[in-house]
């Protein structure tokens, strides 16, 4: 394979990698907003959506397989290909996180609301798709000072998991007849939280790039709060 062969296979994964990234954003943006609003069909589009990202994923894996085999790259290049691969199969799992937000959409039933909470999920949903943008830019640009800087803003993600926790069982322990809902809400605030997690993940490979060393950055995270 020419050595110009490869740097157009590469930028193609590079390029299929940050649309991937830009499509499980799209599915956590469209389940929290159906789950807040009640929306089931959107909820069915998120989950019908996720045969696509499943197929994105194993396309990278066999990509990235295929270019080990045949170029044998080394160093920064295959770093690259091995990000990518790892970060990718984070990426996917963030969308069955965004799938299981929609499932849960669609058990609702016309159970009583806490709108509060609601607009606190809303708001943690927010922050992490925020967090999943900045970690496709910092991969873009291999950011690894942007990378600790993201996954030190899980904090944040925590925060509001614990809020929406406190706040939901002083709900169900007030009123019975939240005790439905608010087993969703931390159902799904528990989900965005580990989609925060899967970020750090991200940003532990975007360090691994550019330095080739593996950071444990989530566990450091817990440690100091």
């Amino acid at each position: 394979m020419l050595r110009s062969q490869f740097e157009e296979d590469l930028q193609n994964l590079h390029d299929k990698f940050e649309k991937m990234g830009n499509d499980v954003n799209v599915a956590i943006s469209n389940s929290v907003r159906a789950f807040i609003d009640h929306d089931k069909s959107l909820a069915k589009e998120v989950i019908e959506a996720d045969s696509e990202i499943n197929a994105q994923e194993l396309g990278l894996e066999k990509k990235s397989f295929e270019m080990i085999a045949l170029q044998q790259p080394v160093t920064t290049d295959l770093r690259r290909i091995v990000t990518i691969m790892k970060a990718s199969s984070d990426l996917e799992r963030m969308g069955d996180h965004a799938v299981s937000i929609a499932k849960a959409t669609i058990r609702l039933k016309g159970t009583k609301r806490v709108l509060s909470i609601e607009d606190e999920i809303s708001d943690m949903a927010t922050h992490v798709m925020g967090m999943v943008s900045s970690v496709l830019d910092a991969y873009i640009h291999t950011d690894s000072d942007k990378a600790i800087t993201i996954a030190q803003s899980d904090r944040v993600t925590n925060d509001y998991f614990k809020s929406i926790y406190r706040h939901s069982i002083k709900a169900m322990e007030q009123d019975t007849e939240t005790v439905i809902v608010g087993a969703d809400y931390l159902q799904v605030a528990g989900y965005l939280e580990r989609i925060g997690d899967y970020v750090c993940n991200i940003c532990e490979w975007i360090i691994y790039l550019r330095t080739g060393k593996i950071s444990e950055l989530a566990a450091t995270m817990h440690e100091d709060e």
